[in-house]
């Protein structure tokens, strides 16, 4: 009778340490992030997340702007726009004429683990763009990296015909692409929730009562045995 005791907790001893190692794969390794282009506004010496999209913000002359390809969950962790972000040395070949406004634009296409498969990015670069004073991001973009390439939602999904397919696609965090889910537009960025990718509040609590389940029916086994 006692060894069946000791046999019947050593098996729920490791039935319950074979749920906890089945609960602790569930959860998820890696949080997925979106395939995008991202806009910029440039603060001072320093970048910020634009708060509007390319086709809606009108920029005051004499302002820089950039646009960073890559891979990023959120506005919170997105890629900033690398390289130089001065004005005046970005616009000193482009002389200022009436009834226009000059913009900065740092383009960076990002870095080749950011790009979709089979592709390779082009080095990041300044233009200068000379529009109507009444004219949108999109529009100083338009005058200086084109082809553009938008989806039916006016996301923006390509700058110089890079990339050439693709609009703000799914990503898991292996880096293949999964399924496919559309990136919010830069307004709509900055309300959503950044998910730290790591396990719930639920799921440690179900894995520590767990573990407290199997070490008392170990114990218990021993308990009867002595």
């Amino acid at each position: 009778m006692t060894r069946g005791r000791v046999r019947c907790g050593r098996l729920l001893a490791g039935a319950l340490v074979a749920a906890l190692f089945g609960v602790l794969a569930a959860a998820p390794a890696h949080a997925a992030g979106y395939r995008y282009w991202s806009f910029w506004d440039r603060d001072g010496s320093s970048w910020a997340y634009a708060s509007q999209g390319p086709s809606t913000a009108r920029p005051d002359d004499g302002a820089v702007q950039g646009f960073r390809f890559s891979v990023s969950e959120d506005s919170k962790d997105a890629a900033k726009p690398r390289g130089a972000a001065d004005f005046d040395a970005i616009c000193a070949k482009t002389p200022a004429e009436d009834g226009r406004k000059r913009i900065a634009l740092v383009i960076d296409f990002g870095t080749p683990g950011d790009a979709p498969e089979g592709e390779t990015p082009p080095k990041p670069r300044t233009a200068c763009a000379r529009i109507a004073d009444d004219a949108t991001s999109a529009d100083a973009l338009a005058a200086v990296a084109e082809p553009l390439r938008y989806d039916s939602n006016a996301l923006l999904c390509a700058i110089a015909d890079y990339p050439k397919s693709g609009c703000g696609e799914q990503v898991a965090g292996s880096g293949e692409t999964g399924k496919t889910e559309k990136k919010p537009t830069a307004s709509e960025a900055d309300g959503k929730e950044s998910g730290s990718g790591g396990p719930s509040v639920g799921l440690i609590a179900g894995v520590a009562a767990i573990a407290v389940l199997g070490a008392a029916a170990l114990w218990q086994a021993r308990r009867r045995r002595g």
